[in-house]
Formats: C-alpha cells, structure tokens, sequence
C-alpha cells in the first residue's frame, strides 16, 4: 500500500477552487471562512462528498444559534444510505468490510455484499417484531462484526441505538438503558479479555429483569454457550438465526428515508457524579461531520479511490467508548475497517504491548489509532516496532483520550524511523463523546509541532477564552465553540426544559459551547490541551493544566501512572497530593520523592512541588481510562464518596477504598 499520493484535504480545496471559485493562501484563512460562512462551508461538505435526499432541503442553517441550530431543513437521510453506496463499487475492487480478530487469533473478513444482506435480513426481522422509527434499541455487546451489523439494522428502520460494553457493571449498564426504555435488548453471552472469558449470561439476566420495556432479546453466542447455559434467558432469538435470510425482500430492502435531524444513537457522559446523561445525537449531523473528520482532516480515504486505494483503518476501542462509533463511521467513506476485540496489553501473566501492532502488521492497517495512553504504555514496556512483523503500510497513527506527551511522540517516530517510515504522521486530536466530532485535530499539510495538536478544525469555531470571556492568543484559556456544529446533541433525553443540557455546556457563557477543557492556540494556529478545566492545579496564582505535570513526572522510568489534586477551595492555602504507581519492587523512599520533585522543578516550576507524595496501588479511571481527578478532588475536600463517583462506571473501583481512607483521615486532622 503506498500513502495517498495527495491529502485529501487538498483535494477538497482544489474542488473548492474549481466549483467555488474559492482559493486560500494558507490554513488559517480556509479556516477563518469556514466558521464566518458556516452555510456555504457545510453545504459545499454536502456536495464534495455527493450526499444525497430525496427532497431538497430549503436552508442549510436556518438559524445560527446554540442550542437549537436546525441543519439541512427538509432534507431527508440515513446513516446506512450513506454506507450502502459503497458496496458495489468497494466489493468490485476487491475490498472487505470488515476485518476483524479476537484474542485467539481468529480472523473473519466480511465482504460489502455480506454485511448489506446481514444488515438487511436483520432491519426485516426488527420490523417484523413491531420496532418503528423512535423506538430505542439497546446492546450489551463488544467490538465485533455482529455489534456493527446490530447497529447498521437497527438505524437503518429509524430505531435509536444505544450500546454498551460487556466489562461495564449491571448497575452501571442499568443507569443508562433505564433511562432510555429500549424496547430490544442485543446482548452476548460472554466475553473474552485478557485471556479470561468472562460469563455474563446472568448480567443479561438481570437487564431484562429491571428493563420492563423490553419486548425482545437477540443474544449472540460469543463464547458458543449451550442452550442449557441460555436458560435464564429463554425466551430469547438467536443473533444468528435473524441474519439467515437471503431472499428477494432482502436484496431489495431499502434504509428508510429520514428527516435530517431524526434520531441516531444515545450515547452517554462518563457519568463520575448522578446518573449519566444521555446524549442523543441525529443521523444527517453526525454523518456530515464524520465525513469532514475522518477524511478531511484524518486523511482516512475511500479504499477503492485511486488516491487511497487499499486504506485499511484501525482505531482500538471498546465499545464504551465514542471511538467505537468514530472507527464503525470510516464505512462511511468506503474505507476497510480493522477491528480488534480483547486486551491491548496481553495478558496479566504475559503483558504484551506488541499484540495491536502485530494485528496492525498482519492486516496491512494504514492508520493505525489508539487512546494516547496505548502508546505511553508501549514506551514504558520497551516495544520494538521492529519485532512487530511488516508495518511499513502505516502512514498515520491516531491519537485522543488524552494529551500525548512530548517523550511518547518522539518514541514513536524514532520507532518508525526505524522500520523506514521516517515521516511518520502523528493526527492527534481532542473532542468528545458530547457532539461525536473533534475540535481540534490534524492536517497532513500543515507543520508536526510535538506536544501539539495542528490545527482547529474546519467548521469549528473553537478559541480559547480569559476569565473575562475574551479570546486569548499564547495563553491558556478554556476551551468554547462559539458557533454551532451539525452534530452537537439534539437534545438529553427526559430533559424537560433543556435544563440539563443548558447546564453541561451553556452554563459559564450564554449561547456559547464551554468544553470544560484548557486550551491555548499557538500564534501559527497550533493547539494544546492542558487537561479538564475542573480539574486544573491553581498554584500560588499560577494555573497549570495536569497533563504538564504527568509528562514530568511519568518520563522517569520507575512511574507507571500518576494522579494529582489541588485542593485549594474557598480561599484556603493550596494543598496539592499527588499520588503515584510505581514499578514493581520500587518503593517511595526519600530519594524517590526527591527524583519526582526535582522532575517537577525542572520541567514546570519549583511552584508545582506537591505537598505530599503518596504511592499506591492504582490510580481510579473511568471505564473509558480516563483519570478521576474530579471525583478524588471532591471526596478529599470532604464531600461523600456516593455523590461524588459512580463505581459502576470505574474500571477500578476497588482502589477507592484506599482514597475513601485517606479522605477520612484527613478529615480527621482537620
């Protein structure tokens, strides 16, 4: 596979300079016009990539405000038109699908034609038992092909998808698909992870149990349970029995035709305090801005253009994470997609780093994503790209979740360097699950600044504000969009009023989106992100976003994780803990903390010194990975530990016990 002979975002300002008659002497200047005329910009996204209604839709932006911006009026859509476009064209050329793997090893490929008529044969059966446009179907299910085929079926006939990952908690899984009332339940029998499989034919169990509405169960049998094991379901459908039919009404089946803003899926805040929110996003605004996105900006192209012919895309993810519908969304354009289900890092007798690179290898991958802490943990394990098998068809690595530091960047290229991929393209970008999109992100033309992201994206008018509301150049600032995006929320489901969804984004600035994240735009237009703005260090009237201080402290080789607090509140003198996970047979003696202190000195500031150093056993993550700084925040400055985090939405809630101790003591002292 050689790399795309012309990014694909110059492909789209030729188009523009010959369909348009618009031409742009640098970035900055496309950009500035694409969020001054943000109909004319989405509109030309509409015919750039020859999307098509049945009725023409009467404005593309009818009134440019936040909330309540309508998109594309009158205009009709389906997430899986879109898709179905491809199959034809994509299966003449040679191309699958859908590659997928699993722990074991076993490789399946789907063809185009094969998941139409899967998606086809399932869609008919949803209908036949009663499912109509608006009805919400939800899925207890992991990263693999029947999960897409799942969705595709569902949001072909209208329904609402809302998925699950198989490792999330009964209760946690019931905060969310209670709220929503599905009235169809897909769910497996089990998982893999790890090398461990993990039954969960009683979660599934209780799900139904406490979700009334659901009318029916559709369970695909992962681990290849006996229908003695599935008892506690019965009466259930088989997942394979449904995507058995292959007659005239399948070939013939046709998405329904939609209304622009018709609801796609629910997805769901991470849920660390009260019960998740959950976030409805429509099927024209999120494929428009997905399409703009992935190959605008991510330069993932269609696999059977001669100018990416061969594009095969991998972005690791579970199914708890927007990543799974960012990577299932490359379908969109015709692009081969290569998934992987199980655990990145092995196993915990055998950790192995290498196990995403090797499948990478094995597939050909051409862009290869991942969360930003995948590629921190490769560095600390030592991971030899070289030993990885033939990966000279990645062009492009992918990453989010979390700022990537300036040391794992400069990993990685050597990495590449060495295999003969000197150039390698690092797309970082920061966005969120709130509107399924990015703000910022990359731009294969433009300059690779390590520690930085390139560019904010076309369409999204992102500054970074002061205190008093002021965009800031060189400064870091919180994070605000001041114009609406096709694909911000439709609306939280059960909000009456809008109260919910006014007061996650609109609350600090009226009609204006605040992200809740530190910003500061570079004076060339680059970006940073300095971490959550509700969990930033304000130190001696300096403020800092977290992620400086892990890149200090997580370069020594003896950290595996940190986590810091500042607990400065209500005028009281500041004082900031930071804990740390060390290697094994490591201890936190003396000259331990005088190593991480003098880190932490050199790189930011002799102000930044914690207070205290703590080691312990694991630092609390979400089930998405990212750091519960807020929740740990709010426990020690005494607020109870059940108003703070949901447990059921941890990946580790056993270590809260150690912090639920600390909080007490010092409560004690105080």
């Amino acid at each position: 596979m050689r790399a795309p002979h012309t990014p694909w975002i110059r492909l789209y300002q030729d188009w523009l300079h010959e369909t348009r008659g618009l031409k742009f002497d640098s970035y900055d200047a496309l950009w500035r016009w694409s969020v001054t005329d943000l109909p004319a910009f989405w509109q030309s996204v509409w015919d750039f990539f020859e999307l098509h209604s049945p009725t023409p839709h009467t404005a593309v932006l009818v009134e440019e405000k936040m909330p309540g911006a309508k998109w594309f009026e009158g205009a009709q859509f389906n997430y899986v038109q879109q898709l179905f476009r491809h199959v034809e064209p994509a299966h003449d050329a040679g191309f699958a699908a859908v590659v997928s793997q699993n722990e074991q090893g076993v490789v399946r490929e789907m063809s185009w034609p094969e998941l139409r008529r899967q998606v086809a044969s399932l869609a008919l059966h949803l209908q036949a038992q009663g499912v109509q446009p608006g009805d919400r179907v939800a899925a207890y299910m992991p990263n693999i092909a029947e999960t897409i085929v799942a969705f595709l079926a569902v949001v072909s006939i209208g329904g609402v998808w809302s998925l699950c990952a198989p490792d999330m908690g009964t209760n946690a899984v019931l905060d969310r698909f209670k709220q929503i009332e599905p009235k169809v339940l897909f769910a497996v029998d089990g998982v893999t992870y790890a090398g461990r499989e993990f039954d969960r034919v009683d979660v599934v169990a209780q799900l139904r149990a406490a979700l009334p509405t659901v009318q029916r169960v559709i369970v695909h049998r992962n681990l290849g349970a006996s229908d003695e094991a599935l008892r506690a379901l019965q009466p259930f459908t088989d997942f394979s029995d449904v995507i058995q039919r292959d007659d005239d009404a399948v070939a013939h089946f046709e998405p329904l035709s939609l209304p622009f803003e018709h609801p796609l899926w629910i997805v769901y805040s991470s849920g660390t305090t009260g019960l998740p929110k959950p976030i409805v996003h429509g099927h024209g605004g999120t494929v428009i801005v997905a399409l703009a996105l992935q190959v605008l900006h991510n330069d993932i192209g269609c696999s059977y253009d001669a100018n990416s012919w061969g594009e095969r895309y991998h972005w690791y993810s579970s199914t708890g994470w927007v990543m799974w519908n960012c990577q299932v969304a490359g379908l969109l354009n015709g692009t081969t997609i290569c998934i992987y289900d199980g655990n990145p890092g092995g196993t915990k007798d055998k950790p192995d780093w290498t196990t995403l690179w090797r499948f990478a290898g094995r597939h050909r991958v051409t862009f290869f994503g991942a969360g930003a802490a995948f590629f921190a943990n490769c560095m600390k394990a030592h991971v030899d790209l070289a030993a990885c098998g033939d990966l000279s068809a990645v062009r492009a690595l992918g990453t989010t979740g979390s700022p990537l530091s300036i040391d794992v960047q400069a990993w990685g290229t050597q990495q590449f360097a060495a295999i003969g991929t000197p150039d390698i393209w690092w797309l970082n970008m920061s966005g969120g699950t709130d509107f399924a999109g990015a703000f910022i992100g990359g731009n294969r033309e433009l300059p690779q600044v390590p520690g930085e992201m390139q560019c904010r994206l076309l369409g999204c008018s992102v500054e970074a504000w002061n205190e008093q509301g002021e965009p800031v150049i060189d400064e870091v600032g919180e994070l605000v969009c001041t114009k609406p995006l096709p694909s911000m929320p439709l609306y939280f489901l059960n909000d009456e009023g809008n109260k919910r969804y006014l007061s996650s984004y609109f609350d600090t600035y009226a009609g204006v989106w605040r992200h809740g994240d530190w910003l500061k735009v570079t004076p060339s237009g680059g970006c940073i992100i300095y971490g959550r703005s509700d969990a930033t260090i304000n130190r001696h009237g300096l403020r800092m976003g977290t992620s400086e201080l892990y890149s200090a402290v997580e370069a020594l080789p003896e950290v595996l994780d940190s986590m810091v607090v500042d607990l400065e509140f209500l005028g009281r003198e500041s004082y900031m803990p930071l804990f740390v996970v060390l290697r094994p047979h490591v201890e936190l003696d003396d000259a331990m903390k005088t190593r991480i202190n003098n880190a932490i000195k050199t790189a930011l500031s002799p102000r930044f010194i914690p207070n205290e150093i703590f080691q312990v056993q694991e630092i609390p993550r979400t089930i998405s990975g990212k750091k519960q700084e807020l929740p740990i925040k709010k426990l020690l400055l005494g607020q109870p530990i059940e108003k703070v985090v949901n447990r059921d939405a941890m990946a580790n809630p056993a270590c809260l016990d150690w912090y639920i101790a600390l909080a007490k003591q010092r409560l004690a002292q105080a």
